[in-house]
């Protein structure tokens, strides 16, 4: 029999929007842990990657009254599949990368993750128990968050690096309270996902598809080689990651793209944005 689970502070809550990942969990007790420390804090969106098992009655048991968390996790097969609808995508890492990515401590990644939360889905991700997210899916991040724990033994179980920003989330969410400000998506307007930007944050499937393009593109001109690549493509999305796209400047980019393979004397199969998609970002046809 499962522990009856405690109501959720409420489900329509800015802490809905924001997604807790895990992928390829080899441990389902570890599912039922991560599932208490995030009702601990009042979140409640769970998303499973490829979990090696579940539902299954330790997952249930480690959950410790945190059952309709489990209940209501959705399982799927790939990270994309977690993260596509997402504006936002930050994941768990260790530092000393070959090359370095935008890294934030828990607090700074809390802040960031609830003021985009405004805007759209945000995920948090998180790695296997033995060897963490491997390189490809950690280039699928916007951000890496780095927990500064103790160099001499740094090893976190899952639950326990889930806990540390649930915690921060929560944190930051019952400061915003007791100054009655009455909403977390407070902040100052500096990109896409904060309030008052113009155009809403391209999601992970609109970045991707422009990736691919420019990849392409760049093959076409002769630019860039497959057989060959180098860090080119690497840093090129680091770039853009960076920069955190909107829609309509991902339409914009493969609009110019798309140009440069038609100069190039290449036709192209990919999309171009439309003369009312340039037109309402206040662009004139063809040019920036």
């Amino acid at each position: 029999m499962h522990k009856p689970a405690l109501p959720l502070e409420g489900t329509d809550t800015y802490n809905d929007r924001i997604r807790i990942v895990l992928v390829e969990t080899s441990h389902s007790g570890n599912i039922g842990a991560v599932a208490r420390a995030m009702k601990n804090m009042g979140l409640g969106n769970l998303w499973l990657v490829n979990p090696r098992s579940f539902p299954d009655e330790a997952s249930y048991a480690r959950s410790s009254g945190a059952s309709d968390v489990l209940d209501r996790a959705r399982v799927v097969t790939t990270l994309d599949e977690a993260i596509d609808d997402c504006v936002l995508v930050m994941g768990t890492s260790a530092r000393g990368r070959k090359v370095p990515w935008p890294v934030m401590a828990p607090p700074e990644a809390a802040a960031t993750a609830s003021r985009v939360a405004a805007d759209g889905q945000v995920a948090l991700v998180f790695g296997r128990e033995s060897n963490g997210l491997s390189n490809d899916e950690l280039q699928r991040c916007h951000h890496h968050i780095h927990i500064p724990s103790n160099p001499e033994y740094s090893s976190l179980n899952l639950a326990m690096a889930v806990q540390v920003l649930c915690y921060e989330l929560r944190m930051l969410y019952l400061r915003n309270l007791e100054q009655g400000q009455g909403s977390p998506y407070l902040g100052s307007v500096t990109g896409p996902g904060e309030a008052g930007w113009d155009v809403a944050p391209a999601t992970v499937r609109e970045v991707e598809g422009f990736f691919e393009h420019l990849e392409q593109a760049l093959v076409d001109i002769e630019f860039h080689r497959r057989d060959n690549p180098g860090q080119l493509m690497t840093r090129l999305r680091r770039l853009y990651q960076r920069a955190r796209l909107d829609q309509m400047e991902v339409n914009i980019l493969r609009g110019i793209l798309s140009a440069a393979q038609k100069a190039a004397g290449k036709a192209s199969d990919q999309p171009r944005p439309s003369d009312a998609q340039v037109s309402e970002a206040g662009q004139e046809k063809g040019h920036v």
